[in-house]
């Protein structure tokens, strides 16, 4: 009679599959923040859905009464503000409780979707419905847009800078601008300069303040308010086509005169170290 041994190997194989998968590190798995992180790229998707359901398809099937839609615009433009809240909130929720060593790329990976991507294709489809406009020239100030948003984060992933300053635009700050300049309803000359313009800065080494304390409560109350400038343009308020341009053109000006402000102030700063350096040299 003859006595086999039973395969173990097979066994111990399945047995240390079942340890790995309860063994898995804690920087694999998803805190709070990046929960929050994960609602910017959702947000970002559904924006760039509303923008093709609700502007371009109809649009390409002659349903459309000509221009950006305003209640589909007014969701896309709503879901990259609310993108934004995502965006701001998820630094806070980290920088109090714990952010898995995935936080930082979830991060770049979503900004790049709602801040990229989404108003980047806004451009490309209020380039085509639009009478005035050239789909072509549109769609390549498009491409600046996304061009600039990774390089800006490729830049910030391996760059370090002092604390409580972004080199050269913030995303999401570029992203309502870009989305503004379209809204405002200006000739399509001016507009696609600004949109390249806001590009540049984006990619740029003027200095941006982080949002937080007061500036991040700023930031979040001005989002609301362009939030509600949005509902009263779409339900047809009285004055509302008037309060939305105000808004739009409130954050191209700040767009606008914040990099003169932080530029001037870093001369200055740079000038006063030299006269203390000529003063010490005395």
């Amino acid at each position: 009679m003859t006595v086999t041994e039973p395969d173990t190997s097979q066994s111990t194989w399945v047995s240390e599959l079942e340890e790995d998968g309860h063994d898995l590190p804690l920087s694999t798995r998803l805190s709070i923040a990046d929960a929050l992180t994960l609602g910017n790229a959702i947000c970002g998707f559904m924006a760039v859905y509303f923008t093709t359901t609700g502007v371009l398809v109809p649009h390409l099937m002659g349903t459309s009464d000509g221009g950006m839609s305003k209640n589909s615009a007014a969701n896309a433009v709503t879901l990259m503000l609310m993108a934004s809240v995502f965006d701001l909130f998820d630094g806070l929720v980290a920088r109090k409780l714990r952010s898995s060593a995935m936080g930082a790329e979830l991060d770049n990976l979503s900004d790049l979707i709602s801040f990229g991507l989404a108003p980047a294709y806004f451009v490309v489809v209020w380039g085509l419905v639009t009478d005035d406009a050239h789909g072509k020239v549109a769609a390549l100030a498009a491409v600046m847009v996304v061009l600039a948003v990774v390089l800006r984060l490729a830049r910030f992933s391996c760059t370090t800078l002092r604390d409580g300053v972004f080199q050269g635009m913030p995303s999401p700050f570029g992203a309502m601008t870009v989305v503004s300049l379209v809204l405002l309803e200006l000739p399509f000359v001016p507009t696609v300069i600004g949109i390249v313009g806001v590009a540049w800065l984006m990619v740029s080494r003027v200095e941006y303040p982080k949002p937080r304390g007061r500036l991040a409560l700023i930031t979040f109350c001005w989002t609301l308010v362009s939030m509600g400038c949005l509902a009263a343009w779409t339900l047809g308020v009285p004055s509302g086509h008037q309060l939305l341009q105000a808004g739009c053109a409130l954050q191209c000006t700040a767009a606008a005169v914040i990099p003169c402000f932080a530029t001037t102030r870093r001369v200055n700063t740079i000038r006063a170290a030299r006269r203390e350096a000529r003063a010490a040299t005395r």
